[in-house]
């Protein structure tokens, strides 16, 4: 999002993606559905290009638009076909005029004077290095910053990790939600306290689960995944199911053998789930596997020191800044970085703003951070790291390094009004 923004801005833009298709954790790692474009009273608080993309995909069958979330978390959510969002991601930013270069990866960064000068990267013709006047680390695990000098927040408290589980996503195609659906209705017990039980007996849809407790409860330590519940949600076709269960705990998604072990247990974990899934689970028994991600999905690896650091108060407070770049009213939500459970918090009444200081590393002057590395503390983080509020971020870092250079100024030195008025020109809500 972010060089399709500084691309449509006017701004000469070279992306580089270390896959082989862009649109990150939803692409790559089958961060099913997005959560959430609106706020628990329903009111729209996050467009722009994300909802551009949402438009497009259900132009070709791959969105089906916001639908109301059955689990009762969020007012929404909105599911989405990965390939096809890869499709319609890249068409986007080809008509934008961005530059592409797949298949590489940022292996060194140049500082001089307080500004990255260059960074390095490397793919199948070698190496090169890679002069701008701004940069935008949209990497998710901060790799520009880190490199870059730039401080990162502490993750480790008495020695012991303190990040987010990894999970690795699946899709399982055959189902029937049905008898889902029903066994829904008449166990409510078994069910996440906010699920829309009576919708749901009007005949709305069942978009999603969380659940199966006492089931899940028999088994979760035969089959060794450290997770309270089964949590899942219907896809573009009906007979989809997107799994969200998997949970691989104390391993550091920033470091490539901590990494290495995730992907191999979050595979594991796939099929013990999926196979548990189709004998135990009314509804699945003919479901099989039908996409399993390319990567594991990461929540939470490196965060920055920035200009201000957005906290929980300001998540659940509804706090309002008069450089805000973006909108959201997802709560905190944090899988627990040892345990099985989740810690949440109220979502505000109305939304929550993200100050652009967020995305200004201390220490570095020609970079904007965007994405789930962003400065926020862990639980501030654990609201900010969702999707289509990472759509918004990205596109606001575009649009000011976009203003930056032909403005001939550091990103800290904009006017945050005209950002703001720019950034309501592409569509988003600020």
């Amino acid at each position: 999002m972010a060089a399709i923004a500084a691309a449509r801005a006017g701004a000469k833009v070279l992306c580089v993606e270390r896959h082989p298709f862009p649109g990150g954790s939803s692409t790559a790692a089958m961060v099913h559905p997005w959560l959430s474009f609106h706020n628990k009273r329903g009111e729209q608080v996050l467009a722009g290009l994300g909802q551009e993309l949402v438009d497009r995909l259900q132009v070709v069958g791959g969105a089906l638009g916001h639908l109301r979330d059955s689990i009762g978390f969020v007012h929404s959510l909105t599911p989405f076909d990965p390939d096809l969002t890869k499709q319609v991601m890249l068409q986007m930013l080809v008509e934008s005029g961005a530059q592409l270069l797949l298949h590489t990866f940022i292996s060194g960064v140049e500082v001089e004077h307080g500004s990255v000068k260059a960074i390095r990267t490397v793919n199948k013709s070698g190496e090169q290095r890679i002069e701008a006047r701004v940069f935008i680390d949209a990497t998710g695990d901060a790799d520009i910053a880190y490199r870059g000098g730039a401080p990162i927040q502490p993750n480790r408290k008495d020695g012991k990790l303190m990040t987010q589980p990894l999970t690795m996503n699946f899709r399982l195609s055959g189902v029937d939600w049905q008898p889902i659906r029903r066994f829904v209705i008449d166990n409510p017990d078994e069910f996440h306290h906010e699920t829309l039980f009576e919708e749901l007996k009007r005949g709305e849809e069942l978009t999603a689960v969380s659940g199966y407790f006492s089931k899940w409860r028999e088994v979760n330590e035969k089959l060794n995944v450290p997770r309270d519940r089964l949590l899942f949600f219907s896809g573009v076709r009906g007979d989809e199911c997107y799994v969200n269960t998997s949970r691989v705990t104390q391993l550091d998604g920033a470091d490539a053998f901590d990494l290495t072990q995730a992907e191999i247990e979050g595979r594991r974990q796939v099929t013990v789930i999926a196979d548990w899934m189709h004998d135990h689970i009314d509804g699945f028994e003919s479901s099989f596997i039908s996409a399993i991600p390319t990567q594991i999905g990461v929540r939470e690896t490196r965060r920055i020191e920035g200009d201000y650091n957005l906290n929980q108060d300001d998540v659940v407070c509804g706090a309002k800044f008069e450089d805000a770049i973006a909108r959201s009213a997802y709560p905190v939500d944090i899988h627990a970085p040892s345990g099985s459970g989740l810690v949440t918090s109220e979502a505000p009444d109305d939304w929550y703003e993200i100050p652009f200081r967020c995305q200004l590393p201390r220490g570095l002057e020609n970079l904007i951070v965007a994405g789930r590395c962003i400065s926020a503390t862990h639980e501030g983080h654990a609201s900010t790291r969702l999707t289509p509020t990472c759509f918004a971020m990205g596109q606001a870092a575009g649009v000011a390094a976009a203003q930056s250079v032909q403005n001939r100024q550091q990103p800290r030195e904009l006017d945050f009004q005209r950002l703001r008025q720019s950034l309501r020109g592409q569509g988003a809500i600020v």
